[in-house]
Protein backbone atom coordinates (compact mmCIF):
# COMPACT_ATOMS: atom_id res chain seq x y z
CA UNK A 1 0.00 0.00 0.00
CA UNK A 2 1.28 3.44 -0.86
CA UNK A 3 1.83 6.24 1.62
CA UNK A 4 0.65 9.50 0.12
CA UNK A 5 1.92 12.85 1.40
CA UNK A 6 0.20 16.17 0.82
CA UNK A 7 2.75 18.96 0.33
CA UNK A 8 1.93 22.67 0.25
CA UNK A 9 4.39 24.99 -1.45
CA UNK A 10 4.38 28.78 -1.40
CA UNK A 11 5.93 30.93 -4.10
CA UNK A 12 5.44 34.21 -5.96
CA UNK A 13 3.26 33.91 -9.04
CA UNK A 14 2.13 36.44 -11.65
CA UNK A 15 -1.68 36.70 -11.84
CA UNK A 16 -3.82 37.61 -14.89
CA UNK A 17 -3.58 41.36 -14.22
CA UNK A 18 0.23 41.26 -14.10
CA UNK A 19 0.58 41.65 -10.32
CA UNK A 20 2.85 39.38 -8.33
CA UNK A 21 1.24 37.58 -5.42
CA UNK A 22 2.25 34.78 -3.10
CA UNK A 23 0.28 31.58 -3.66
CA UNK A 24 0.11 28.31 -1.79
CA UNK A 25 -0.48 25.22 -3.92
CA UNK A 26 -1.01 21.65 -2.79
CA UNK A 27 0.55 18.58 -4.40
CA UNK A 28 0.29 14.88 -3.60
CA UNK A 29 3.18 12.46 -3.81
CA UNK A 30 4.01 8.91 -2.89
CA UNK A 31 6.97 8.55 -0.52
CA UNK A 32 8.36 6.32 2.20
CA UNK A 33 9.00 9.07 4.76
CA UNK A 34 8.59 12.79 5.37
CA UNK A 35 12.25 13.27 4.42
CA UNK A 36 11.79 11.58 1.06
CA UNK A 37 8.56 13.53 0.49
CA UNK A 38 10.37 16.82 1.10
CA UNK A 39 13.25 15.83 -1.17
CA UNK A 40 10.93 14.72 -3.97
CA UNK A 41 8.68 17.79 -3.81
CA UNK A 42 11.73 20.05 -4.06
CA UNK A 43 12.91 18.14 -7.17
CA UNK A 44 9.47 18.25 -8.79
CA UNK A 45 8.87 21.94 -8.10
CA UNK A 46 12.36 22.97 -9.22
CA UNK A 47 11.33 22.04 -12.77
CA UNK A 48 7.92 23.74 -12.56
CA UNK A 49 8.46 26.95 -10.58
CA UNK A 50 10.69 29.83 -11.58
CA UNK A 51 12.26 31.66 -8.68
CA UNK A 52 12.28 30.80 -5.01
CA UNK A 53 9.69 28.63 -3.31
CA UNK A 54 9.14 27.25 0.16
CA UNK A 55 7.52 24.00 1.24
CA UNK A 56 5.30 25.17 4.07
CA UNK A 57 3.53 21.93 5.01
CA UNK A 58 3.92 18.18 4.56
CA UNK A 59 1.36 15.79 6.00
CA UNK A 60 0.37 12.16 5.58
CA UNK A 61 -3.01 11.60 4.00
CA UNK A 62 -5.57 8.84 4.34
CA UNK A 63 -5.78 8.40 0.57
CA UNK A 64 -5.58 4.71 -0.27
CA UNK A 65 -6.02 4.75 -4.03
CA UNK A 66 -5.57 7.05 -7.02
CA UNK A 67 -7.86 6.76 -10.03
CA UNK A 68 -6.15 8.62 -12.89
CA UNK A 69 -7.85 9.61 -16.11
CA UNK A 70 -6.90 11.16 -19.43
CA UNK A 71 -9.92 13.46 -19.40
CA UNK A 72 -10.27 15.73 -16.45
CA UNK A 73 -9.20 19.05 -15.12
CA UNK A 74 -9.17 18.61 -11.33
CA UNK A 75 -8.85 16.09 -8.54
CA UNK A 76 -11.82 14.94 -6.45
CA UNK A 77 -11.73 13.12 -3.10
CA UNK A 78 -14.23 10.31 -2.73
CA UNK A 79 -15.02 8.53 0.53
CA UNK A 80 -15.78 4.89 -0.29
CA UNK A 81 -17.26 2.69 2.45
CA UNK A 82 -16.86 -1.09 2.10
CA UNK A 83 -19.57 -3.17 3.77
CA UNK A 84 -18.89 -6.72 4.96
CA UNK A 85 -20.86 -9.05 7.21
CA UNK A 86 -19.14 -10.95 10.02
CA UNK A 87 -20.13 -14.59 9.50
CA UNK A 88 -19.98 -15.53 13.21
CA UNK A 89 -21.89 -12.64 14.74
CA UNK A 90 -23.90 -11.60 11.69
CA UNK A 91 -23.03 -7.95 12.29
CA UNK A 92 -22.34 -5.52 9.50
CA UNK A 93 -18.83 -4.05 9.41
CA UNK A 94 -18.04 -0.80 7.57
CA UNK A 95 -14.53 0.31 6.56
CA UNK A 96 -14.02 3.66 4.84
CA UNK A 97 -11.23 4.63 2.46
CA UNK A 98 -10.38 7.86 0.68
CA UNK A 99 -9.91 7.67 -3.11
CA UNK A 100 -8.55 10.46 -5.29
CA UNK A 101 -10.11 10.74 -8.75
CA UNK A 102 -9.02 12.91 -11.70
CA UNK A 103 -12.16 14.03 -13.49
CA UNK A 104 -14.21 16.82 -15.09
CA UNK A 105 -17.10 16.89 -12.63
CA UNK A 106 -18.45 15.28 -9.48
CA UNK A 107 -20.83 13.14 -11.57
CA UNK A 108 -17.96 11.91 -13.79
CA UNK A 109 -15.82 11.23 -10.67
CA UNK A 110 -18.69 9.20 -9.19
CA UNK A 111 -18.95 7.15 -12.41
CA UNK A 112 -15.16 6.55 -12.45
CA UNK A 113 -15.19 5.28 -8.84
CA UNK A 114 -18.10 2.93 -9.64
CA UNK A 115 -16.27 1.65 -12.74
CA UNK A 116 -13.00 1.18 -10.81
CA UNK A 117 -14.69 -0.77 -7.98
CA UNK A 118 -16.75 -3.06 -10.26
CA UNK A 119 -14.79 -6.27 -9.59
CA UNK A 120 -14.87 -5.97 -5.77
CA UNK A 121 -16.18 -8.90 -3.78
CA UNK A 122 -17.48 -6.67 -0.97
CA UNK A 123 -20.40 -4.29 -1.27
CA UNK A 124 -19.53 -0.61 -1.18
CA UNK A 125 -21.15 2.79 -1.16
CA UNK A 126 -19.79 6.20 -1.99
CA UNK A 127 -20.44 8.34 1.08
CA UNK A 128 -19.06 11.64 -0.21
CA UNK A 129 -17.29 13.28 -3.12
CA UNK A 130 -15.74 16.73 -2.93
CA UNK A 131 -13.40 18.83 -5.00
CA UNK A 132 -9.81 18.66 -3.77
CA UNK A 133 -7.24 21.46 -3.55
CA UNK A 134 -4.57 19.12 -4.96
CA UNK A 135 -3.15 20.44 -8.23
CA UNK A 136 -0.97 17.51 -9.27
CA UNK A 137 -0.04 13.99 -8.19
CA UNK A 138 3.49 12.57 -8.35
CA UNK A 139 3.44 8.76 -7.97
CA UNK A 140 6.54 6.81 -7.02
CA UNK A 141 8.75 5.91 -9.97
CA UNK A 142 11.17 2.99 -9.62
CA UNK A 143 14.03 4.60 -11.57
CA UNK A 144 13.75 7.93 -9.76
CA UNK A 145 15.72 6.92 -6.65
CA UNK A 146 18.99 5.70 -8.17
CA UNK A 147 20.64 7.93 -10.75
CA UNK A 148 22.20 6.11 -13.69
CA UNK A 149 25.75 5.06 -12.90
CA UNK A 150 28.01 2.21 -12.01
CA UNK A 151 25.68 0.43 -9.63
CA UNK A 152 25.96 -3.33 -9.15
CA UNK A 153 23.11 -5.35 -7.65
CA UNK A 154 23.98 -6.63 -4.20
CA UNK A 155 23.23 -10.21 -5.28
CA UNK A 156 26.01 -9.97 -7.90
CA UNK A 157 28.65 -8.86 -5.38
CA UNK A 158 30.67 -11.58 -3.69
CA UNK A 159 31.51 -10.77 -0.10
CA UNK A 160 34.16 -12.57 1.94
CA UNK A 161 32.94 -14.88 4.68
CA UNK A 162 33.51 -13.17 8.02
CA UNK A 163 33.06 -14.90 11.33
CA UNK A 164 31.41 -12.27 13.56
CA UNK A 165 33.20 -13.48 16.70
CA UNK A 166 36.67 -13.20 15.16
CA UNK A 167 36.05 -10.18 12.97
CA UNK A 168 37.80 -7.65 15.20
CA UNK A 169 40.74 -9.93 16.01
CA UNK A 170 41.52 -10.36 12.30
CA UNK A 171 42.60 -6.76 11.65
CA UNK A 172 45.61 -6.75 9.32
CA UNK A 173 48.96 -5.85 10.89
CA UNK A 174 49.41 -2.74 8.78
CA UNK A 175 46.24 -1.21 10.32
CA UNK A 176 47.40 -2.10 13.86
CA UNK A 177 50.72 -0.32 13.23
CA UNK A 178 48.91 2.78 11.94
CA UNK A 179 46.73 2.95 15.04
CA UNK A 180 49.83 2.67 17.31
CA UNK A 181 51.51 5.48 15.34
CA UNK A 182 48.45 7.67 15.81
CA UNK A 183 48.48 7.03 19.56
CA UNK A 184 52.19 7.99 19.71
CA UNK A 185 51.48 11.21 17.79
CA UNK A 186 48.63 12.10 20.16
CA UNK A 187 50.92 11.64 23.17
CA UNK A 188 53.55 13.91 21.58
CA UNK A 189 51.01 16.68 20.93
CA UNK A 190 49.81 16.55 24.54
CA UNK A 191 53.34 17.29 25.88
Amino acid sequence: MNTWFECTAKYVKMDESGHERTVGETYLLDAVSFTEAESRIFKELATMVTGDFMVSRISKTRISEIIPSDNGDRWYKAKVTFITVDEESGKEKRVSQMVLVFSDSIKAAYDQVIESMQGMMADFEISAISESTILDVFPYEVGAILPPGNFTPLAAVSLPDIDDANFLSEVPESEEVKSEELEDEEEETEI
